[in-house]
């Protein structure tokens, strides 16, 4: 790579973007070595990767929660920074059109309009404007109807995060996004001082309005819950945007000259999640998969299943870690705890250990378990978009179960296409994590990071070509080197909204 890549002022550039200039030269030799598929050996399935937790040992597990719930140690930890632009791609294109694509279409659009949670808000919007909503739908004015909707000409939704969408309406009136899962963590976050913690990552240009909108809404769901939210907010750090490259790996510049940096992906919230240094177990679940209030029952009962599920296997690897601090275990000790990680924590040993000096082993076994906890739900495969969990050939020669997206395996494989196609079950993004060690000490989730995970893309700016750099997926391969099990969760629990459509959804409809 020649010495001379970058000039005076990219080193500026790269400085004030809070990087190094070997951390970019870093980026670019990726780019130049290429992308590593992961190998997968075989689908997670019942049985095989995947718990199914009997009735008992839910109610047990949920006990486990509740009672360390009142020590105040959950926090809620919900990636909140996605525009909801993408969600409205079809509408924007009819605005553009002027039109929808058939004249059935827009009488399902005017049809359905009713039933949107934000439709009362419209409805406000237009007769700002001077109109009649009544008659605006009457007469089918799509376009000013969409321009309402999408623009700063009424809603904005077009250009407000995903958070702040009014998803579910009720009596009382309709709630955001945001505002849902402010309600749903009352109640399996709330601490035994009545304190509820949930933190928020948002984009630098929404943090002004989200902060605003919640200093709005938080009263209305602390005094009916008796309940008071200690609510914390951070930005994707700009240091972890990466250099885009054309197409011959070189820096891709704009019009101007300078640099561009891209979002390195939802893996850049890494940081902000080592960032939660007063947090002991922490629920991290997508903004946009939420439930309203009829369906929260299920979906608390298995956060809190999740949650105690954790809680009981970290006393147990606290136990042996414990010991091992301690000195040297008995034979059989050691032995039991072996079986413990290959049985219960699918923590495989590379070939070779069982020659291993006591030592040895105990050294290997201590760093094995030494490392952060992540209890997923995963659900049945029906069909939906997302990732899976897999059983996955890693180069010391054991295996170990990874959540994987089919961007991570190598597409021109027959063999690993068949083995994704595969897959039983899901990701809905439903994790517990544990975060501190046995000596409730943080760990530095960075160090578990597998950094050949990352993923390039074709991407293009103002109609040149460009090749992007998205960094390992938070909950791919950022948290490769965790403790991982999985536990099947109901379909129920699922409830995403990823276009305005799902907002249709029997699910989000509330009955209003």
């Amino acid at each position: 790579m020649s010495p001379d890549l970058f000039t005076a002022e990219d080193l500026r550039q790269i400085k004030e973007e809070g990087q190094s200039e070997a951390q970019v030269r870093e980026q670019i030799e990726l780019f130049r070595r290429g992308f590593s598929p992961v190998i997968l050996n075989r689908p997670c399935t019942i049985d095989d990767g995947i718990a199914v937790i009997p009735k008992e040992d839910q109610d047990c597990f949920v006990r486990c929660h509740e009672r360390e719930c009142r020590k105040n140690r959950m926090r809620k930890f919900v990636p909140a920074s996605g525009a909801a632009s993408r969600m409205f791609k079809e509408w924007f294109e009819c605005l553009d059109r002027g039109a929808f694509p058939s004249v059935t279409a827009g009488d399902e659009f005017i049809r359905d309009l009713r039933r949107f949670a934000f439709f009362e808000d419209l409805r406000a919007a237009i007769r700002r404007r001077g109109g009649s909503p009544d008659t605006w739908v009457a007469e089918q004015r799509y376009g000013d109807i969409l321009n309402c909707i999408l623009t700063e000409a009424g809603l904005n939704y077009g250009n407000l995060p995903k958070a702040l969408l009014k998803f579910h309406d009720y009596p009382a009136g309709s709630r955001a996004a945001i505002d849902e899962h402010l309600v749903e963590a009352v109640h399996y976050a709330r601490g035994g001082d009545g304190i509820c913690r949930i933190h928020f990552t948002v984009s630098r240009e929404h943090e002004e309005i989200v902060r605003e909108h919640l200093s709005r809404v938080r009263h209305r769901y602390e005094e009916p819950n008796g309940v008071s939210f200690d609510i914390s907010l951070s930005i994707q750090s700009p240091s972890t945007n990466t250099l885009a490259v054309d197409l011959e790996n070189r820096p891709f510049r704009d019009e101007a000259g300078r640099l561009v940096f891209r979002p390195g992906g939802h893996g850049s919230l890494l940081v902000n999640l080592n960032g939660m240094n007063d947090s002991d177990i922490v629920f991290l679940k997508n903004i946009d998969n939420i439930a309203p209030d009829r369906l929260k029952p299920a979906t608390v009962h298995y956060k809190k299943v999740l949650s105690g599920c954790l809680i009981s296997l970290q006393e147990e690897i606290f136990r042996y870690l414990r010991r091992m601090a301690e000195g040297p275990l008995t034979e059989d000790a050691q032995n039991a705890a072996v079986r413990f990680c290959r049985e219960k924590l699918h923590i495989g040993f590379p070939p070779g250990f069982d020659d291993l000096s006591p030592a040895a082993q105990r050294q290997l076994l201590f760093s094995r378990l030494n490392r952060p906890v992540r209890v997923c739900g995963m659900v049945k495969n029906e069909g939906e978009p997302g990732g899976g969990p897999f059983w996955v050939d890693e180069e010391d020669g054991v295996q170990s179960v990874q959540i994987i997206e089919a961007s991570q395996i190598d597409p021109h494989s027959a063999p690993q296409r068949a083995i994704w196609s595969a897959a039983t079950h899901f990701n809905p993004v439903d994790l517990v994590c544990g975060i501190r060690d046995f000596q409730g000490r943080k760990f530095d989730l960075m160090r578990y990071v597998n950094r050949k995970t990352f993923s390039i893309s074709l991407k293009s700016e103002k109609g040149r070509a460009l090749r992007a750099l998205e960094r390992p997926g938070l909950w791919n391969g950022s948290m490769h080197g965790w403790t991982t099990i999985f536990v099947e969760v109901p379909i129920e629990t699922f409830n995403p909204v990823k276009t305005v459509y799902d907002l249709l959804r029997p699910q989000h409809l509330t009955g209003r």
